[in-house]
Parts: structure tokens; sequence; C-alpha cells
């Protein structure tokens, strides 16, 4: 996927490795083409002078964005249909996928109000993707718009869309190994949301372990055991929500 965008030379790490002789790791030849580089960074930079277009767009209305990213299949659809039941804050959804508009649906069916972005060939959004939508959505109305990133554990992370908070999900099914082995996204989460652990009694998963590997790569993120089987779960997840949210609003209040 990385080849439709670039996004795997974007540095922090972010290198692909391949054991071609499997003797050695070999490093992305592309890391050290100026050219290539230079190219890279200008899309970068247009996107995040973009991104901040975008933050400046849902302050303005009062509303504090999230970017939801894992790979496909973690439950970032499913947590978004059941949020409503545990909260009363207004929020929309920005969708993101290669192809269908199904996630979107869902939301809807459920009264939540969603746009679909449908990326085609490209592996995550980027801010001009989600400036596009934005102008769909009745912001005036809400407190929260999630943007649902396409289902990927590598790309999303390289690419500021303007939420103002990362939420980043890792199910039990993936195994806990999926947290060290692609690092860059949970580097750069506020909060981990370890969804499907009612599925803890049939996999190799251990909660403790995950949750070490995530506060490894960032000691600041907050980490979630989360089932939309298991209300107390999901209030925690709510809760979570409403305090940033909280934060968020005594910082855009105007001063007296």
């Amino acid at each position: 996927m990385c080849k439709d965008c670039g996004c795997s030379l974007t540095g922090e790490g972010h290198a692909h490795h391949h054991d071609h002789n499997h003797d050695h790791l070999m490093t992305n030849p592309q890391l050290n083409d100026k050219k290539t580089l230079s190219v890279i960074h200008k899309i970068l930079d247009k996107n995040d002078i973009e991104a901040a277009h975008n933050r400046e767009h849902f302050e303005e209305h009062g509303v504090m964005a999230f970017n939801l990213m894992s790979s496909p299949g973690s439950g970032k659809t499913t947590l978004l249909e059941h949020l409503t039941n545990y909260t009363d804050k207004r929020y929309c959804v920005i969708e993101g996928d290669l192809e269908t508009s199904r996630d979107a649906d869902r939301l809807k069916a459920k009264g939540i109000n969603a746009v679909q972005i449908q990326t085609g060939s490209a592996c995550h959004l980027d801010a001009f993707m989600v400036h596009g939508a934005l102008h769909q959505q009745p912001l005036d109305n809400m407190d929260i718009c999630f943007v649902e990133n396409v289902g990927n554990l590598v790309c999303p992370a390289s690419y500021d869309v303007g939420t103002h908070k990362n939420v980043v999900l890792v199910s039990v099914p993936e195994g806990e190994d999926k947290i060290e082995k692609y690092p860059v996204m949970f580097r750069k989460a506020d909060v981990v949301f370890i969804t499907k652990c009612d599925l803890l009694p049939y996999f190799d998963f251990d909660p403790e372990v995950a949750k070490a590997a995530v506060l490894k790569l960032n000691p600041n993120a907050r980490v979630i055991n989360v089932s939309v089987k298991e209300p107390d779960s999901m209030k925690d997840v709510a809760q979570w929500f409403a305090t940033e949210l909280a934060t968020f609003g005594s910082k855009t209040e105007e001063p007296a």
C-alpha cells in the first residue's frame, strides 16, 4: 500500500525493512534518495497546512475532533455504533474506506450523521479529503467529530488530518505483538482501546503485556480494555471522551 502514497518514507523510524537473504535487514533505498524525500516533504507540508485549517474549522464550531486508527476489523465502527448508548454528547463521523459506504450506512441506521469518503487505492485519509467532508457535516449541532480512518496500522499515522486527539484500537484477535511491530501509530496515540476483550478466554492475549508495550512506546497514553458487550467498559470509553471534551471546552471558551 505504501507505494501509493510514499508515507513510509517520512522518517520517525518509519522505514520498511525487508529480510531478503534472512541474514540481515535491508533499509528501503528510497530513504537515501534526496529527490524522493523532497517530494514527500512537500506533500506533507501542504497536508499540514490543510490540517491546521481543518482544526480551525472544528474550533470555530466548538467541535473536538478525534482520529480513530487501527487495522481493519478491530472494531472502530462497532465502537461508534454502541457509544451512542453511553453518552449524551452529540457526535458525527467522517468515514474512510477504499470502497463501499457500508460503515457510514451502519452508523446512519443508528441515527448517527455520517459522511463516507471512498479513497480508491489510497491507504489513509489526508487533510484534503477530510476538509471536503467537513462541509457535509452539521457541525453547529455537534460536540464531537470522529474521523474513522482507513483500516491500516501504518499509513494513517503519518498524515495529520486536522483532529485534536489520536485514538488507536488494537483487538484481542490481532495479538499484543502488533503494538511493537507497528510502533509509529502507538507512539502518536492519546488513548489505546484494547477491543473485543470478551474474546480473551479464547485467545492467547495478555492485556497487561499489551498495556506495558504501549506504555514503553508512549508513557503518556491511556490504555482502556473494551468490549461492546460489557457496559462498564463502554462507560469508561464514554468517560474518557467526556473528560477530553471538558478540557477542550475550557481551552476554547472566550475570556470574560
